[in-house]
Formats: C-alpha cells, structure tokens, sequence
C-alpha cells in the first residue's frame, strides 16, 4: 500500500508516517501544504491519501481542495480527510461525488491505532469510514423539516453506523441483534429517505449525505 500523507503540523505528520511505516505501510510521501502534496499524489500514484482539511496559507479549506483535485487526478483515489473538529460543509464537498473510498476522521482517532488503521484499510478496499462522533454530532444538529426525521431512535443508530463503514453483520453484533433485523432497518432508511434501488451512488453514503447537506453552510462544529 503506498500512502502520501499532507498535514502541515509536523508532530502529527512525522508521528502517523512513523506509525504507518511500522504497520509495513510504503508511505511515499510526507508534506506540509496542498501544492506539494498534489505534487507527490502525480509523482507517486498512491493507493491513498491522508489529508488533513486546514494548510497553508490561509488554512481554511486548502486539504479538501487539493483532495478533491488529487481524485480528478488519479480517480479512485482513496482518501482519508483529518480535522480537527466537524466542518460538515466540508465533509459535503468531500463526498459529493458519492462518497467511494473516502473517510472523514477526527485526528483525535490516530491516537486510537487499532481504530485509525481499520478505517484506514476500509477506504482503501473501497468502502467508507466517517468518524463516529462526526456522525454522532451531526445527527443532534437536523433540522426539524429534515428527511432524517422520519427516522426512529434505533434506525438512527443505525445509520450512523453505516457512516463509520461497518457492514450488517458488523452492526449487527454492535447493537447485538440479528443481522435480519438490521437488513430490515436499513431498506426502511432507504425508503424514509426516498433512496431507490436503482440510485447509482452508495446508498448508505448517500443516506448520510442527506443529513450532511441539510447542516452544510451552518458552520463548523467545535469542540
């Protein structure tokens, strides 16, 4: 697996390139701004990029430009954006395009190693991986004319747990119900938010999405 990283705190940098080259990772590249990162996305071709949402120079949206414009690049690429704290505007712009081999985490997961490099290694075989207390703040925060209103307590747990990447089975133990019960709680997600079978996106992305543009524009939620 080669992995570029862009993060322009150099602890942090320098911290999760030394984890990863200790898990076997070939981590190809580690630079502090979007212009060089894009530079190592062309030069090294990386199977996933590590970016963090804030550089150099104005440190607003520089890592979420250049992600955008390093999956341009190279389609398909994986990539796995760090904040700091939630921006869902930003996580909407991120995953606009269906959300495929894209994670969204809080930097405090790369403490949680076993954590960060299971996410890390389900966007990489092509899923998801939207930290779970991104999903946990965002569901408090719809509006009350939302499509996720519809929702009941147990299908919102759910989906949140779809938003982390995990797969029925997978939720199923989580809330330690049968895998059937969770296969008929997600048709009833899709169906609650008007999600049809024959939509090209991924739907239990999609089904995130909805909430993730219905708070877009509201403003970061710190900390």
């Amino acid at each position: 697996m080669r992995i570029v990283i862009a993060e322009d705190d150099l602890l942090l940098r320098e911290g999760v390139a030394m984890l990863l080259r200790a898990e076997g990772v070939d981590v190809r590249a580690a630079v502090a701004n979007a212009d060089d990162f894009l530079a190592a996305v062309d030069e090294h071709a990386p199977d996933l990029a590590i970016v963090d949402v804030r550089m150099p120079p104005t440190h607003t949206d520089e890592g979420i430009v250049a992600a955008v414009e390093a999956r341009r690049r190279q389609p398909g690429l994986a990539v796995l954006v760090l904040s700091a704290y939630v921006e869902q505007a930003f996580a909407t712009e991120l995953f606009s395009d269906g959300g495929a081999r894209l994670g969204y985490l809080l930097k405090e997961r790369v403490g949680r190693v076993e954590e960060f490099l299971d996410a890390l290694h389900r966007v990489v075989d092509g899923g998801t991986a939207i930290d779970p207390e991104v999903v946990a703040q965002l569901l408090t925060r719809s509006r009350p004319d939302s499509r996720l209103e519809r929702l009941s307590a147990r299908e919102r747990e759910v989906l949140a747990l779809m938003a982390e990447g995990l797969g029925n089975g997978a939720i199923a133990e989580r809330l330690v119900v049968t895998d059937g019960a969770v296969h008929k709680h997600i048709r009833s997600i899709f169906a609650k938010l008007d999600l049809a079978p024959a939509d090209r996106a991924d739907r239990r992305v999609t089904a995130v999405l909805h909430y993730l543009r219905d708070t877009a524009g509201r403003g970061p939620v710190r900390r």
